[in-house]
């Protein structure tokens, strides 16, 4: 609808929070550092287990809680790669979630209309570092929140992005510059997927206006 699109469908984890308070030193200032547990709430299915089916009355609790279980899991086979990109989306939709909770509830508190709803001033609010590529899936989940969740304009969703988020690498081993193959993707975050191809496609289209005739510098 108007280029917007519901997530339907998908699994349901829940993302518990755990902080850590990190003093500075001598300056009277402690930051907070927060980290996510995967929770299933689907803990326990009292009818499998009556029926003797002990594995299956814990599977949903198994499959989310493996998400958060090691970091970066052993990535050489399928099920590691599908593990492990549910695993940085996982991190990386929970700590969204709570930016922009944070900047909705601010100054209101979470009161029931009482929101912000207006996203410009979001980049003077949050500012979001990405260390390597690992936290990359970010960019188009920000996006699907802004143009899904929040009816923002494409063009507007764009522009809170790129004044929000800044990229350093540290590094161009394999391991840093993560490469997925597009069936996983597809199968797993679809409309992530067709965000990244119309960030693409943008892209290209503002090369080619900058460099019109150069195919080789398009095809880069």
């Amino acid at each position: 609808d108007n280029g917007r699109f519901s997530w339907e469908d998908g699994q349901v984890i829940l993302a518990v929070p755990y902080d850590t308070p990190i003093p500075g030193f001598r300056n009277d200032t402690v930051n907070t550092l927060r980290l996510w547990s995967a929770r299933s709430p689907n803990s326990f299915d009292l009818s499998y287990f009556n029926h003797g089916n002990y594995i299956k009355a814990v599977i949903d609790r198994n499959l989310a809680e493996n998400i958060t279980r090691v970091l970066y899991p052993n990535d050489n086979f399928f099920e590691g790669k599908e593990l492990r990109l549910k695993q940085e989306y996982f991190l990386v939709c929970a700590t969204l979630q709570d930016v922009i909770r944070r900047f909705k509830h601010v100054r209101t508190g979470i009161v029931e209309g009482m929101e912000r709803t207006d996203f410009t001033l979001f980049p003077k609010k949050a500012a979001i570092q990405l260390n390597d590529t690992h936290p990359s899936l970010g960019i188009p989940q920000l996006m699907r929140i802004l143009v899904d969740q929040e009816h923002l304009k494409w063009d507007d969703a764009w522009d809170i992005c790129t004044k929000t988020f800044s990229y350093t690498n540290h590094t161009i081993l394999p391991e840093a510059l993560e490469r997925w193959p597009v069936s996983l993707l597809e199968r797993v975050l679809p409309r992530h997927l067709m965000i990244i191809y119309e960030i693409n496609r943008r892209h290209l289209d503002h090369v080619t206006t900058l460099f019109p005739g150069d195919v080789d510098r398009r095809q880069r």
